[in-house]
């Protein structure tokens, strides 16, 4: 983590941001997700959650380097992506904690 250095395309990068931000805004709907499931197990209500919020914003950063740049992304362009979800893991859980379960 920290890495000064950008590698990640600008595009690709606001592509994640803006999906960052969309699921702190939009936490409800990870929720109703949460209570239609009701039957899976999982250690806490807060960790599902979580994991849905981290797999919509993977796949935003997987799709978005595929359309934008035509191709998977490289390993440095993955570890940038790694940064900067864990740079905001806390407002992320923050947010969802924030939501009723």
């Amino acid at each position: 983590m920290g890495r000064n250095r950008t590698l990640m395309d600008a595009r690709v990068r606001r592509a994640v941001l803006a999906k960052i931000d969309e699921t702190v805004a939009n936490t409800a709907e990870i929720a109703k997700i949460r209570k239609s499931l009701n039957l899976i197990s999982a250690q806490s209500n807060e960790d599902f959650r979580l994991g849905i919020a981290i797999g919509r914003i993977y796949n935003s950063f997987h799709y978005q380097t595929r359309r934008i740049l035509k191709r998977s992304s490289t390993d440095e362009e993955f570890s940038e992506f790694v940064d900067i979800l864990a740079g905001r893991a806390s407002e992320i859980r923050d947010a969802l904690s924030k939501e009723q379960p």
